[in-house]
């Protein structure tokens, strides 16, 4: 979902609690919580919204409500994939004094990595440590491992390993001294006279703009051999980046580029790819269907409720021989049965599949023979 969420984020029933254009005492309810059989994420969604209400009373009354939720509420609301980024910062302020709160933005997916590089210079020693093991994290932004030098409650293992990391991965910031003496510890050499051995993920994406850039629709015409050449140049110079711009790049970069580094040897790196803020559901549906992909890339998606509310994703997953026959059993089941008809007859699915696909439109059939016979 959109990182700043509108009203029509919230179900239909609490989209008058927020609207602008309600009377100030429903929306005056919605800010004290006092909407029944509510999610929390909905509710912390409506609170969000009235936070930036016209009426000074509304927002400040958001604001304390959102402070004193109970523990057992903001801990549901906020392990919530469906929670947007947007609301995820602006809890982590709300909650600021609760670490236990802290820790649940820090470990959700849907959290920006702008929000955990605000929190790393002051959190406490245990976040800290929680944000140093997110690694994807630590070389696709920056300032994030920037901050956790500058947290005076981290520990010098705990800064010394994400600097160490970030080295070996190919992220040294010369203007950060741990950062630099990492380099001279792994490498041996001093960072700051010697120029960088690779291409940066900002250099490809300026001299490439439009093939790593730019969504731009597929082109129906031959290339020709100089535009080729310079594709493979891309393709070369690419490969030779550091693992830490290769995210930076599958991160901010175009469909053209998360292909290119979805195949990756790199975990990481492919990973970076298919969370990238700009992959579509057309893409999604592409990596469902490959049998080489990266089986961390495929548990992204067989996990994102977000990817399986969409019909032709979730049957592209159920033929993927590389899903677990336990997950894809499950989504066989939810499946249309014009489509269960199609996989019991399907020679090119997993066999265990066809085989509980014909099991099932068989036993589908003696009930409905049975139920004929029971009319006669």
């Amino acid at each position: 979902m959109a990182d700043a969420p509108t009203l029509e984020a919230l179900p239909k029933p609490l989209q008058k609690h927020a609207d602008p254009k309600a009377p100030l005492p429903l929306r005056m309810m919605g800010a004290k919580g006092l909407v029944p059989m509510t999610a929390p994420a909905d509710l912390a969604t409506l609170l969000y919204l009235l936070a930036s209400d016209a009426e000074e009373a509304v927002r400040a009354t958001a604001a304390k409500t959102a402070e004193g939720l109970p523990d057992k509420l903001y801990g549901v609301a906020l392990r919530s994939d469906a929670l947007a980024g947007e609301v995820l910062d602006w809890l982590a302020d709300r909650l600021a004094a609760k670490d236990a709160a802290l820790e649940l933005v820090l470990l959700n997916p849907a959290t920006k990595d702008e929000t955990v590089a605000r929190l790393a210079p002051a959190v406490s020693q245990p976040l800290a440590e929680i944000i140093r093991q997110n690694e994807l994290r630590l070389l696709r932004c920056d300032d994030i491992v920037r901050g956790l030098c500058k947290n005076p409650n981290a520990l010098a293992s705990t800064v010394d390993g994400a600097c160490e990391f970030c080295v070996r991965n190919g992220l040294t910031l010369l203007d950060v001294p741990q950062l630099v003496a990492a380099h001279l510890r792994v490498h041996g050499v001093d960072p700051t006279a010697a120029p960088p051995a690779e291409d940066t993920a900002q250099e490809l994406m300026r001299d490439y703009s439009a093939e790593l850039v730019e969504e731009t629709q597929p082109v129906t015409q031959a290339e020709t051999p100089v535009e080729q050449q310079k594709k493979l140049n891309m393709t070369q110079r690419v490969l030779r980046m550091s693992v830490s711009d290769k995210i930076k790049l599958a991160t901010l970069g175009n469909k053209e580029a998360r292909t290119l580094l979805l195949r990756d040897s790199n975990k990481l790196v492919c990973m970076a790819a298919v969370t990238s803020p700009r992959i579509t559901d057309g893409e999604i549906m592409t990596i469902a269907t490959s049998r080489t992909v990266n089986t961390d890339v495929l548990r992204h998606i067989y996990t994102a409720r977000e990817y399986l509310k969409v019909y032709a994703i979730k049957m592209a997953l159920v033929k993927n021989p590389k899903v677990p026959l336990p997950t894809a059993l499950k989504f066989l089941y939810t499946l249309q049965e014009k489509d269960i008809k199609e996989l019991a007859r399907d020679r090119n699915v997993p066999q265990t599949i066809q085989s509980q696909a014909k099991a099932w439109m068989m036993k589908k059939e003696a009930a409905s023979k049975g139920t004929a016979s029971d009319k006669h």
